[in-house]
C-alpha cells in the first residue's frame, strides 16, 4: 500500500511540477557553469548505496571542500541555489528516486556513508526502511544550515548534537510507519514550507 501511494504521489508531483522544473533548469544553466542536476551517493534501505538526485544549487566540485552546507550564505551556493534551498525546491527531483524505488515520500532522510558509518548498532535500525524525502527530523531541523553556520565546528556539531537527535526522531517514525502517519508528516511539511 505504501509503495503504491509513493508511486502515485510521485507521478502527480512530477507531472504538476514539470513546467516549473523546466524554468528552474534554464535558470540553473544560465546562472552558473555545470549541469542541471547534482547526484550524490547516499545510503538507503539495508545499507544499500544509491544516487540521490537534486537540482544543482552549488558551484561545480563544491562537495570536495566538505559535504555539509554551512549556513544559507555558504559561498559555494549559487544565486538561484539560495532560492531553491530556502523553499526546498532543490529536493523535488528526488521524486524520481521514489519512482525508481530507492526512496519513499516519507522516511528517514538518507545520509552519506561518512555519517552512517558512525551509527551505533541500535541507531542502524533506521536503515531498515526506505529513506524519505521528508520526515520528523526534516521538520524539526528545517533551518539546519543556519544552525551549522553559527557553529565554530559545524562537523562536530552535526555529529555530536544534530545527527543523534535526528536519529531519535526517525526512530519515533519507525514505531508507526503507516499511510495515515505519512499523510500527517506530508501535511506538516507542506505547512512548514508555506510558512
Amino acid at each position: 500500500m505504501k509503495r503504491l501511494f509513493d508511486v502515485l504521489f510521485a507521478v502527480v508531483i512530477l507531472l504538476f511540477f514539470s513546467p516549473f522544473g523546466l524554468i528552474i533548469a534554464i535558470l540553473i544553466l544560465t546562472s552558473s557553469k555545470g549541469g542541471v542536476f547534482y547526484t550524490q551517493e547516499r545510503i538507503g534501505q539495508h545499507g544499500k548505496p544509491f544516487q540521490l538526485l537534486k537540482f544543482r544549487t552549488m558551484k561545480q566540485s563544491s562537495d570536495q571542500s566538505g559535504k555539509l552546507t554551512v549556513g544559507m550564505r555558504d559561498p559555494r551556493i549559487t544565486r538561484i541555489g539560495y532560492f531553491l534551498r530556502k523553499y526546498k525546491i532543490d529536493e523535488f527531483p528526488q521524486f524520481v528516486n521514489v519512482l525508481l524505488g530507492d526512496m519513499s515520500v516519507v522516511g528517514p532522510r538518507p545520509e552519506v556513508r561518512e555519517y552512517t558509518d558512525l551509527y551505533t548498532e541500535e541507531q542502524r535500525d533506521i536503515l531498515s526502511v526506505k529513506p524519505g524525502i521528508t520526515d520528523y527530523a526534516s521538520l524539526q531541523y528545517f533551518d539546519e544550515n543556519r544552525l551549522l553556520g553559527e557553529s565554530e565546528n559545524p562537523r562536530k556539531t552535526y555529529i555530536d548534537q544534530i545527527m543523534p537527535a535526528k536519529i531519535e526522531l526517525n526512530r519515533k517514525y519507525l514505531k508507526r510507519p503507516t499511510l495515515g502517519h505519512d499523510l500527517k508528516i506530508i501535511g506538516k511539511t507542506i505547512m512548514r514550507i508555506l510558512k
